[in-house]
């Protein structure tokens, strides 16, 4: 899947940085509690267990991949560091039976009934069971530690805790990644229910079946109580799951919370092969301090950003990171059709920068007809992707409209100019999608707000 796909290549590439991998791997059919077969693969580590059994980990793969990827992280970097891995396809992929349900209820029991059975093994310890995953993975881990699976420490990776804002912010689909993602598992595999609220999202329509397939499959409105302790690995680009997906959760979590935000993810994540094994590392501390008891180390709160491209170095904070605002005035009129957008620019002062956070595009406009939503785009000139972009619903003939922007850290050189772009749709396709024949808009005055980051100590 192309969404995913450097990503994947990334991880595969990092299992290396191990050396050679250690652990004995058996494939074999786990019975979900409704009777569906799971594929899995379990990962023991060599040798004998010790007292007690080897601390489990429960492993949850990306969209439009099966187990074998969670295995080859297993035996590359958790079985060498003592730990029993169970890693299964997701019902309706791979070589799973069911219907593909994107981490829905069924998802989250099925997630219960395979920590069940992991606990069960003799080889395992029974209080000391984790969870890691990717992704989709990471959505499955959310939601099965939201619905009180007894996992001791999670690390989800590159993934939401809010499907509809991931999905659809500001209530405008991001159709041309919902349609990657509808592409990875065969049309025939998916859960009926759910391919509804599939469909009209790639209409572009934010139904009340969208809604509530979203509510089902998001864990924020439970990370409030949620206290099981959590390192959180989140891509400083990614235009499927921002940042904000993660730092709701940090602020929201009420256990020991970590963040560490990298060039993992989706596009445009840049996901270098070099820096997967030092968040590897980052998970392996994490599950040792609170599955082993180890001293705290690396498995100690905080938020840690790495640079950007990866050279090693990395700042720290022992919580968010403060910023500062920087606001921009785009003044002008402009009159839009269908097909067409405005761009205007300007310099920020100083510099460099670096965004870290959600910003806006504030766009005073009138005369809309036929006219139902702006998506706004920020870019740096010469740059080929956008710093970062967003979209809003609007549904008065003039007013105020203010665009959300996904919270992307994005290094912006001193003296460039930042152009702002509005239009309906998204250059890069990621908001598709015209008004019809006739429709138009006139934009005013354009404000662009960001959120700098204060003293990044990499640089």
């Amino acid at each position: 899947m192309g969404v995913c796909r450097a990503f994947l290549v990334s991880v595969a590439a990092a299992l290396l940085w191990a050396g050679a991998a250690l652990g004995a791997t058996q494939e074999l059919t786990v019975q979900a509690s409704d009777g569906t077969p799971l594929a899995c693969g379990l990962v023991l580590p060599d040798g004998a267990p010790p007292d007690g059994g080897w601390p489990g980990l429960l492993l949850f793969h990306r969209l439009g991949e099966t187990h074998a990827s969670e295995e080859a992280v297993a035996t590359g970097a958790f079985a060498p560091a003592g730990y029993a891995s169970l890693a299964c396809d997701a019902r309706g992929t791979g070589a799973s039976g069911g219907r593909f349900g994107l981490d829905g209820p069924r998802e989250t029991q099925d997630a219960r009934d395979l920590f069940g059975w992991l606990a069960a093994r003799p080889e395992v310890s029974d209080t000391q069971i984790g969870a890691f995953g990717v992704s989709l993975g990471g959505g499955a881990v959310w939601n099965a530690a939201a619905a009180g699976v007894p996992f001791r420490a999670i690390v989800p990776a590159g993934s939401w805790t809010s499907l509809r804002t991931a999905l659809a912010p500001g209530g405008v689909p991001k159709t041309g990644l919902v349609a990657a993602l509808a592409q990875a598992v065969p049309a025939e595999r998916w859960d009926p229910s759910l391919a509804t609220a599939r469909d009209e999202l790639l209409g572009g329509s934010v139904t009340a079946a969208v809604t509530a397939a979203a509510a089902q499959r998001s864990a924020k409105p439970v990370l409030p109580r949620l206290t099981v302790p959590t390192l959180i690995l989140q891509g400083r680009r990614d235009f499927l799951f921002d940042l904000d997906q993660a730092i709701a959760a940090y602020r929201a979590l009420q256990g020991p919370r970590r963040l560490y935000v990298g060039d993992l993810g989706h596009p445009p994540g840049a996901s270098p092969a070099a820096e997967q094994p030092s968040m590897l590392a980052q998970a392996v501390a994490w599950f040792d301090t609170y599955l082993k008891g180890a001293p705290a180390g690396a498995g100690q709160p905080g938020v840690e950003l790495a640079h950007d491209p990866w050279n090693g170095t990395t700042a720290s904070w022992t919580k968010l990171p403060a910023t500062y605002p920087a606001s921009v005035a785009l003044p002008g009129t402009s009159v839009l059709a269908p097909g067409s957008r405005v761009s205007r620019s300007a310099r920020l002062t100083g510099g460099p920068h670096e965004s870290f956070g959600a910003g806006s595009v504030v766009v005073r406009y009138a005369g809309a007809q036929g006219w139902t939503r702006l998506v706004a785009s920020v870019s740096v000139a010469g740059a080929p992707t956008p710093v970062t972009v967003g979209a809003a619903r609007i549904s008065k003939p003039a007013g105020v409209a203010t665009i959300r922007l996904l919270d992307e850290v994005v290094s912006l050189p001193r003296g460039q100019r930042l152009t702002v772009t509005v239009g309906a749709s998204s250059a890069d396709g990621l908001f598709a999608g015209e008004p019809g024949a006739g429709a138009t808009v006139t934009i005013g005055r354009v404000t662009l707000n960001l959120p700098l980051l204060r003293g990044a100590r990499y640089r």
